[in-house]
């Protein structure tokens, strides 16, 4: 069974807040589909509504590997989280664009490396804050904590009483941006929005991030595009080069920016996954 509008009110009316107020849902929150709630249905989830369901068949039927793009995402960011934690000596992670929790999720990746880890997570939308809350529960030595901000607003991310109290920005941090650029439509804003919160980040922070792209199989990927957009989603794909500019100085982590299926694959996933059914360029850098 799949979540109805009444679930929704539901959640976000019961949904625990400091200062006793009520949270609310935008007005539009039905009229709109969402990415996060898109890749929860993709993958098998229930906490989607029918404008995403549709939007998801339709990106289905247009390209029927999206479901292996999506995973070979999902895996690249366990990945990551282990590679920064494990190979950087990162204790304190602030993922921005968490999306509904499908376990393993990254704190469950890093706090297995330093059960102590501190981590923040961060979604504009009110119901996977609901969900973050109830199912991103943190070691007892560690802490994890809850945002709700607009990435194109970082500073109601960076500047959150809860993010103070949770990381230490005197110290560094991973920054995951894990499929949340393509959500942004201009150039110039991508950029803004992104440096605006690794500016505020000490050297020896890391930068961790992917996109999607259309560079492996751009006609059907044109169709995904128009699927998204028709129901008020915003999809853009990037090139290579558009993916390497975020980085910019930064250093970048070898291989650099690949497939997400080829950055430091596991031994038994090597071969696995062909390159035209992974629609997502990621890389990790680290700040100097």
């Amino acid at each position: 069974m799949t979540c109805g509008e009444g679930d929704a009110w539901w959640l976000v009316m019961t949904m625990p807040s400091d200062d006793g107020a009520k949270p609310r849902l935008p007005e539009d929150y039905f009229r709109r589909t969402s990415g996060a709630r898109i890749y929860d249905y993709i993958l098998g989830g229930k906490d989607n509504y029918q404008l995403d369901r549709e939007a998801g068949d339709a990106a289905l039927l247009a390209w029927p590997a999206l479901g292996i793009s999506m995973r070979a995402n999902r895996a690249f960011m366990h990945r990551v989280a282990r590679y920064l934690a494990a190979e950087a000596g990162l204790r304190q992670f602030l993922d921005i664009g968490t999306g509904l929790p499908t376990a393993p999720n990254l704190h469950e990746v890093v706090q297995g490396i330093w059960p102590e880890a501190r981590i923040v997570y961060t979604d504009k939308d009110p119901i996977v804050l609901v969900h973050a809350q109830a199912l991103l529960t943190s070691s007892p030595e560690g802490v994890t904590a809850y945002v709700q901000g607009d990435m194109r607003e970082p500073g109601s991310i960076i500047d959150a009483p809860d993010l103070a109290a949770t990381l230490d920005l005197a110290q560094p941090v991973g920054l995951t941006v894990i499929a949340m650029l393509h959500f942004i439509d201009d150039e110039t804003e991508a950029h803004r929005v992104l440096h605006h919160v690794l500016d505020r980040l000490p050297s020896g922070s890391y930068l961790a991030l992917s996109t999607a792209t259309n560079d492996f199989d751009p006609v059907p990927l044109a169709e995904v595009e128009r699927a998204y957009r028709e129901r008020g989603e915003t999809l853009r794909h990037r090139g290579k080069q558009e993916v390497e500019r975020f980085f910019e100085g930064l250093e970048l982590v070898d291989p650099g920016v690949v497939q997400v299926h080829k950055w430091r694959p596991d031994a038994v996933s090597i071969g696995s996954v062909a390159d035209k059914d992974v629609a997502m360029y990621g890389g990790v850098a680290r700040k100097p």
